[in-house]
């Protein structure tokens, strides 16, 4: 029987370039010797999610995500919880692309990102779990990391990365320590903070040494606390960051590999960022869930 391949595609990611390319796209996925179809995601909840999950139960051999970073979640999503997984493919067409720039994926053109399935290779990747959705990339909390779902859809899609540094230098101003609490493996935070992270790439916000010593496959997360919400120390932060990783020894930041993580906020509201989307609010439990999925490689 010949194997079978869903695109799911965003139609409105990457300017609607995913939709001009779409033919060229599932003749690569033929060559590859998939008979493939494709789903345009529409408005509604979770629409990427259930058809990931419907492809995975109905035996789908390869499920392609096809947009940014919030479709490949919600394909994760759909995947992750089902006994008998498909392959995943990805082909980025969003804003940061954060998770196809880990990976080394071809990110200006989806018909290059598409070839990668020619060559026919694959890794396993971890995944993270947070109470009981899923991600693929990063989990965060606080006051920043309200800059990514705060950028509206729209936005996005006209002005690209250039939304994001907008709202940014507008947020950063306002930034204020919450006071939480964040229990890992070998200890335990009590205090203030502008923000946490948990990575699972290297790749965080367009950053690609945020996490210099990066295993996708570890079944380990890498938590990085920040203490300072001082705007002069955070941009000293990221001028560390952008200079060879140099930030992971700075007192002001706490950097650990963990496999679980509980993150409660002592007083105040915080929101928790799933892959660049909102995913709920804290008191919320993450786990590393070791080489869950399959992946075709670059």
């Amino acid at each position: 029987m010949r194997k079978r391949a869903r695109v799911i595609y965003n139609p409105t990611s990457g300017r609607e370039l995913l939709k001009q390319k779409l033919v060229d796209i599932l003749n690569i996925f033929e060559q590859a010797g998939y008979e493939t179809s494709a789903f345009a995601t529409t408005p509604e909840p979770d629409s990427a999610k259930n058809e990931a999950s419907r492809a995975g139960k109905e035996g789908f051999d390869l499920v392609v995500a096809a947009g940014g970073d919030g479709t490949i979640n919600e394909v994760v999503n759909g995947l992750a919880p089902l006994k008998k997984r498909p392959k995943m493919a990805i082909i980025p067409a969003g804003t940061t692309n954060d998770y196809a720039r880990a990976l080394h994926i071809p990110r200006e053109d989806p018909v290059e990102a598409a070839k990668v399935v020619l060559k026919n290779q694959t890794i396993r990747m971890d995944v993270g779990k947070a109470d009981e959705n899923y991600f693929i990339n990063i989990a965060a909390g606080g006051l920043l990391t309200e800059l990514t779902y705060d950028v509206p859809s729209d936005l996005k899609t006209l002005f690209g990365y250039l939304a994001y540094l907008v709202r940014g230098a507008e947020l950063l101003p306002r930034i204020k320590p919450i006071e939480m609490n964040i229990k890992y493996d070998d200890g335990e935070f009590n205090g203030k903070a502008s923000m946490f992270f948990l990575a699972l790439t290297n790749s965080v916000g367009g950053f690609e040494q945020i996490v210099p010593d990066a295993a996708l496959d570890d079944g380990k997360f890498t938590l990085i606390i920040v203490k300072t919400s001082n705007l002069v120390e955070i941009m000293h932060l990221a001028a560390k960051v952008i200079n060879g990783g140099k930030h992971i020894n700075d007192p002001r930041i706490i950097y650990k590999k963990t496999k679980k993580v509980v993150a409660k906020p002592v007083k105040n509201r915080m929101q928790i960022n799933l892959d660049g989307e909102y995913g709920g609010d804290a008191p919320m439990k993450f786990v590393n869930l070791n080489s869950t999925l399959k992946r075709s490689l670059t």
